[in-house]
């Protein structure tokens, strides 16, 4: 079932129950309206506790409807319904209450969840506006300068800056048992958020939103049409409003950017976590990074961030301190933009050392090679790795160029050999290519894997090839960069022309950032093999040079 409905004295309870998230789909939905009519035909009841089974709430719509006509009931007509019950509904929120999740906990009378909660409308990620009364009912509780923070960016909240925010009534670690004791009198005379006065138009918030929106979602559609439906909260009727709302909604559906932005949700979702692999993990207890320049630095904070303990070995007294040079960089970094507070930046400097003996990472169950891109070097390390580290550690490699298959052939058991390739700045940057070498087995993988969830990365399999997949595609991209440049554009005329495009920087920001080295060394390695026919352009190898 996928919507169930009991009564206990005078007591309703209506749990969705639609794993894994309890996403609104069409048979969901058709449950709740019986579900309202029920509740409707009711006599003697003081209120309806609405919950979600499982690890969520309510996740938002089904976005795989979004691909056919609308089918009834709809959602914003039973968030209507909800609103308007005579008996009052209450949401005990626990997991996510996200998109049409939201929508419905803003139609009940009370909501109540427990902590860590998340709660929010992410619907402009997808390339639409939410549909059922969010852009209309949120400003009207809390605020539009709040609404305009959640709504135009569809980042959630948590529990405790909902409750802060006034977007919850209260935290509480068993919600049911709360709704089941609210007073009577309370449920009774608690206004509806429908009834609540329109939010006072703020000039200076949505001018905010707008800037915040053009700039980190340029050309994207959805956020400005969000920023809209808010501001037009303080002139229009509720009724009025989602019935704008919903023409908006029902318009941006099937758009390009909703198709595409649509496809991408669906195929990460579908990357992290193939069907076909099995296998359990290896224990991420103590990591290995090898290697404390740029990108040994970055990945050994993103492992830090997650809250994983490392050694960070270096060749020698002067390489150790560069390490924890750069390392302590980054968290300074960190603190200073208030991304971290003082006790998390301490937390972080007592869970990693740096050392230049191998013999620091014995216990070690993953190691993480992020060296100079050489594979003699590389060799050289994964020496040292199969005389230190247990026999069964998963031994991974950084690089973005080279042949694993040739690294793993000097380790005696070349399944434990995997590519993590990460992209710079490795802590900030979401793509990790997880590399599967001839003999690298699905406990490697599915180690690669759960570190990727662990750090909330986005995996992708590749195989063995030169640059793999992101590298294969930024090689064309950046040749197009260097011949337009050599046509007579400039490198900023360039960049700006792919910022206006869409892109958050352009190619030549883009390996200012990361830095010139590792691609001249695989340009110097492919200069043998390199069709003669096809135009070169030395400007980069000029700039090495210089």
């Amino acid at each position: 079932m996928s919507l169930t409905t009991r009564r206990d004295g005078t007591i309703a309870y209506v749990e969705i129950n639609n794993p894994p998230v309890n996403a609104i789909g069409l048979s969901v939905r058709e449950k709740l309206q019986e579900a309202i009519d029920w509740v409707n035909g009711q006599t003697g009841l003081t209120r309806v506790i609405l919950t979600g089974a499982g690890r969520a709430f309510a996740a938002g719509g089904d976005a795989r409807e979004f691909d056919a006509a609308p089918v009834a009931p709809h959602l914003p007509d039973l968030a209507n319904q909800i609103e308007a019950c005579d008996t009052p509904w209450v949401a005990a929120i626990t997991g996510l209450a996200l998109g049409g999740g939201c929508e419905l906990a803003l139609a009940c009378r009370f909501r109540i969840a427990a902590p860590g909660v998340q709660i929010g409308l992410p619907e402009v990620t997808l390339g639409v506006v939410p549909g059922a009364g969010g852009t209309q009912r949120l400003p009207r509780l809390i605020g539009m300068a709040k609404a305009l923070d959640m709504i135009a960016t569809g980042k959630p909240v948590k529990a405790e800056a909902a409750e802060a925010m006034g977007l919850i009534d209260g935290i509480a670690d068993d919600p049911v048992q709360i709704a089941q004791n609210l007073d009577i009198g309370s449920l009774e005379l608690a206004a509806s958020v429908g009834e609540m006065a329109s939010p006072a138009l703020d000039n200076a918030a949505l001018d905010a939103a707008r800037a915040l929106a053009a700039k980190k979602s340029a050309n994207q559609i959805a956020p400005q049409r969000a920023i809209d439906l808010v501001e037009a909260t303080a002139t229009l009727s509720l009724a009025d409003g989602m019935a704008r709302e919903r023409e908006v909604f029902i318009e941006l559906r099937s758009s390009e950017q909703s198709n595409a932005l649509r496809h991408m949700f669906f195929a990460e979702r579908a990357a992290k976590t193939p069907k076909w692999l099995t296998a359990e993990p290896a224990p991420l207890d103590h990591i290995a990074v090898i290697g404390g320049g740029t990108m040994g630095a970055a990945i050994a904070y993103a492992l830090l961030n997650a809250g994983l303990t490392l050694t960070l070995l270096e060749t020698d007294a002067d390489g150790v301190a560069r390490a924890e040079q750069n390392l302590g960089k980054i968290i300074d970094a960190s603190l200073k933009r208030g991304l971290i507070t003082a006790r998390g930046a301490e937390d972080r400097r007592t869970r990693f050392t740096a050392s230049d003996d191998y013999a620091a990472a014995a216990g070690a169950t993953l190691a993480i090679e992020a060296a100079f891109e050489s594979m003699d070097v590389k060799k050289s390390i994964f020496g040292q790795l199969i005389k230190h580290l247990p026999a069964n550690a998963v031994l991974a490699t950084n690089t973005s160029y080279l042949d694993i298959n040739e690294i793993a052939a000097i380790v005696p058991d070349p399944s434990r050999v995997i590519g993590l390739h990460f992209f710079a700045p490795a802590h900030i940057m979401k793509l990790l290519e997880i590399v599967r070498g001839d003999a690298t087995s699905d406990v490697a993988l599915a180690t690669g894997f759960a570190l990727a969830k662990r750090l909330r990365k986005i995996p992708v399999l590749a195989g063995v090839c030169d640059g793999f997949i992101g590298n294969r595609i930024l090689a064309r991209y950046r040749e197009a960069a260097d011949t337009v440049l050599m046509d007579g554009s400039t490198p900023w005329e360039v960049d700006e022309a792919m910022v206006a495009f869409g892109y958050a920087m352009g190619p030549y920001e883009a390996q200012d950032l990361s830095g010139l080295d590792i691609a001249h060394a695989n340009r110097r390695r492919q200069d043998a093999s390199r069709d003669p026919n096809r135009r070169y352009i030395p400007i980069a190898d000029r700039m090495i040079e210089l």
